[in-house]
């Protein structure tokens, strides 16, 4: 079986590790090269966002009278 658990894994790709154990989980350091954040601010709507939305809602409503 040993055979076949090392052909499996040499079948996947050797990549870096992206994060470092120090940088993820629970006991991460926070660091201080981020600036803080404010509060999200909403945009105005535009039409097109509008229109999809609306359309999605008419389509809804449509599917829902007809299943009734």
């Amino acid at each position: 079986m040993s055979s076949q658990q090392s052909t499996s894994d040499s079948d996947e790709p050797e990549t870096e590790w992206r994060f470092s154990i120090d940088e993820v989980g629970s006991e991460a350091e926070t660091s201080s090269e981020q600036p803080e954040r404010g509060p999200i601010e909403p945009e105005s709507i535009s039409p097109e966002h509008a229109s999809f939305v609306a359309f999605g809602v008419l389509i809804t409503v449509l599917f829902a009278l007809t299943a009734l």
